[in-house]
């Protein structure tokens, strides 16, 4: 092996960076803090082993989280090596299981032409199950249901092997048992399905597992603290004694607890694969000293860690700055404010984000946005393949490949609309269920007319099937398009012009993917090609059938959208593996932040301390807290304790801005001007004060819970003649002259004369 110590790749890493580049093929862990580069980490390290021949790219399988990740670390190594790496295994767990039972489908007891339901797709296909096994929906509902499914296999359980010693789980054993008949006897699996029929065809085939074993002498995992016990153990089915595994995660940063995550793996790890390297990696590049002291404090209060210290030589930087507001209006036209301020030094928008815990938080904030014009984007929509007309799209396709798909054949039997109402449904699945076939075999057995419109419809698949032979994958999609009326149903439709473009840029995601495997684009779309993707295995599907894989995958991604500049608003989790100059972070409130449903749950405040960790350190430069005495969530007004984790942070980091009693907020040694006028006042930044001294008490502002002149104060419940029922936020001024604030239970906040409004205390 040839050891290029001074090999161009190895230049810019920081010690801890070089070693874990450069470490032998034995099982290693890299503890990889927030913003220690660990993408730059990991690329490097396969691309070190290729270039000092330590293996090709045949041997190498890399795991990561997200599609768009496997496409970037592909991309970085294309710019670092000269080699082919097309040989090479990247992609998501999901993925990655996607490709093997492709290549070994009938070991597998699955067809060659296996479609892949995604979350919607399943959620549909449960539901006509329920009704087909005559199960009461409201005792059963079918996302219980199919989160049962889901987390036993997780687990790694098929019905039988699920506990029923008490007899609770029965019905939902014996639906999960009729669930997998139904997948089985339609070619289909879903995302679970994935990895536990991966998982159960290594543990069976000996040979299989071998040969996997020896093929790939490295396995690298990003993102290892986010790994589920299934996946985990689909990690040691593919390795030997002899494998170099390479995990890189961050036990600080695992906030996937709800989706199967166990943090205890990195644990697990380290002692069952008798983990001989371990390296921390904590020279942070992102942040600056006050942010990362404040996280390092915060995360120390949780116990079992494997433990990190974050540092930067880039200078303590700004402090982070603190608001308490007197409602969650007030804090929001705070945001406000301060973006302008942001904006006026020239920063862009979409360097900056406001984070909250819950997706309810974000209404006020939204509302402020808009009134003050201030370009915003909600940070996760829907995404191009979860939309409804491209899901149409998708259906004809996955008909047209295998056209006993029963849940693709009611999503568009009736799309566009041809008469077949749901009566028809029903006797077409009554002689399907009778006669143990699929809907697509049943119609022929369908008299009336209600057999003539689903005939109708089988013959327009057939057709789509016979003249689509031979084509290729971008004129199959375009054919499908028009043949199946999607295009001029959309016409028809006031709003439809969108539609449409989105149905016309499916013809362009179809041509993309095609690139990006590199198939030929002439290559017929629904015939199986032999070596795509380099696979040894021979023959892996046709294009079409890869593309509808795809198509299932790449909903679940995060695809930034382009165009204007605009503040970024999402949930923390939504904010993970993302930076940011300014980050907002809203709502630290007891019952908020830490959330009141993970207190009591075990590791449930130690989750929401890392979930905390994850928000502060996304931001760059600037960072800011904000609270609000009283919120309204869930249609009440909630009255607010500080969040414990704001007692966790040092002191000597936080610049804190306090109210005055007029709603108006100041502090000692302002440090700019005075921002522009908001419905709430205006607002100054406070100086740092003395270093180390206690944080001001969080009180209610001067005049809460005393008895303004008027005879009201803040948190009365009061009644208006006009409004009716609400509680006073907030009041200015002195006796008729003043003012208070009022959120009404119907028309939500409202400022109001004292003098004149028709303002009583409720009884």
């Amino acid at each position: 092996m040839q050891q290029l110590t001074d090999s161009p790749l190895l230049r810019g890493l920081n010690s801890p960076q070089h070693q874990a580049v450069t470490l032998p093929a034995e099982p290693a862990l890299i503890l990889a803090g927030a913003g220690s580069g660990k993408t730059r980490v990991l690329t490097t390290r396969i691309a070190w082993l290729i270039s000092t021949g330590q293996v090709s790219p045949y041997g190498v399988l890399a795991v990561t989280f997200t599609n768009k990740a496997a496409r970037e670390m592909l991309a970085r190594l294309g710019g670092m090596l000269t080699v082919n790496l097309k040989g090479m295994w990247v992609g998501t767990f999901h993925g990655l299981c996607n490709r093997l039972l492709r290549a070994h489908h009938r070991d597998a007891a699955l067809p060659s032409t296996f479609q892949i339901l995604d979350s919607q797709d399943q959620l549909s296909a449960m539901k006509r199950l329920l009704k087909a096994m005559n199960v009461d929906d409201q005792k059963f509902p079918p996302r219980q249901v199919q989160s049962f499914i889901n987390n036993a296999k997780e687990q790694g359980l098929r019905p039988q092997q699920v506990d029923d010693a008490d007899g609770y789980n029965r019905k939902f054993v014996e639906i999960y048992q009729a669930y997998d008949d139904q997948c089985q006897r339609e070619g289909v699996v879903d995302f679970g399905e994935l990895l536990l029929r991966s998982v159960e065809l290594l543990k069976r085939s000996d040979a299989l597992r071998g040969h996997y074993q020896q093929r790939f002498g490295h396995l690298l995992v990003d993102e290892f603290q986010d790994t589920n016990p299934l996946q985990y153990e689909w990690l040691k089915l593919l390795s030997s004694p002899a494998t170099g595994v390479f995990a890189v995660g961050d036990d600080d940063q695992s906030i996937y607890a709800f989706r199967g995550a166990d943090v205890q793996n990195m644990h697990r790890f380290k002692r069952e694969f008798a983990v001989a390297h371990e390296i921390k990696l904590e020279q942070n590049y992102r942040s600056c000293g006050h942010i990362l002291d404040a996280a390092n404090a915060l995360i120390a209060n949780n116990t079992g860690r494997l433990g990190k210290n974050l540092w930067t030589d880039a200078g303590s930087g700004e402090p982070i700055r603190v608001m308490e507001s007197a409602s969650d209006m007030l804090e929001a036209y705070w945001l406000v404010d301060e973006i302008r301020n942001l904006v006026a030094e020239g920063r862009a928008r979409s360097e900056m984000a406001i984070l909250y815990r819950s997706n309810a938080q974000s209404r006020v904030i939204e509302q402020a946005l808009f009134n003050a014009g201030i370009a915003y984007r909600v940070f996760g929509g829907l995404r191009f393949f979860e939309r409804a007309e491209v899901k149409h799209a998708l259906a004809y396709l996955r008909l047209m490949e295998n056209p006993h798909e029963d849940t693709a054949f009611l999503r568009v039997v009736n799309f566009p609309t041809r008469g077949i109402g749901a009566r028809s449904i029903e006797q077409l699945q009554d002689q399907a269920r009778q006669r143990g076939i699929s809907l697509y075999a049943a119609a022929e057995y369908l008299e009336g007319k209600a057999g003539g419109a689903v005939r109708a419809f089988v013959s327009v698949i057939e057709s789509l099937r016979f003249e689509t032979q031979g084509l290729a994958l971008k004129e199959m999609v375009a054919a499908m398009l028009d043949r199946s009326g999607l295009i001029r149903h959309y016409e028809t439709e006031k709003e439809g012009r969108e539609r449409i473009e989105n149905l016309q840029e499916l013809v362009n995601a179809a041509a993309a993917f095609l690139a990006e495997e590199r198939f030929s684009p002439e290559a017929p779309a629904n015939l199986g090609v032999s070596g795509a993707n380099d696979d040894d295995t021979g023959l892996i599907g046709s294009p079409l059938s890869m593309f509808l894989s795809h198509a299932s995958l790449e909903a679940g991604d995060n695809q930034a959208s382009e165009g204007q500049d605009a503040v970024q608003l999402m949930t923390i989790h939504s904010a993970k593996g993302l930076e940011f100059y300014a980050v907002f972070l809203t709502g630290l409130e007891e019952g908020l932040f830490p959330h009141e449903n993970s207190i009591s749950e075990p590791d449930g405040l130690s989750e929401e301390r890392r979930l905390m960790y994850v928000a502060i350190t996304r931001a760059r430069q600037r960072l800011y807290i904000s609270m609000a005495q009283t919120r309204m969530l869930h249609g009440q007004t909630r009255y607010n304790l500080r969040s414990r984790f704001l007692e966790e942070l040092p002191q000597e980091t936080l610049r804190w801005l306090t109210p005055r009693v007029d709603n108006r907020w100041s502090g000692a040694g302002s440090s700019g001007a005075l921002a522009e006028a908001s419905p709430a006042g205006r607002w100054v930044r406070q100086g740092m004060g003395d270093r180390g001294s206690a944080s001001p008490s969080f009180q209610k502002p001067a005049i809460a819970g005393h008895t303004h002149d008027s005879g009201f104060y803040v948190g009365q419940a009061v009644r208006h003649s006009r409004f009716g029922d609400g509680v006073i936020l907030a009041l200015e001024g002195s006796g008729s002259e003043g003012r208070a604030q009022v959120n009404f239970k119907r028309d939500g906040p409202k400022w109001l004369a004292l003098g004149v409004a028709k303002l009583e205390a409720a009884d």
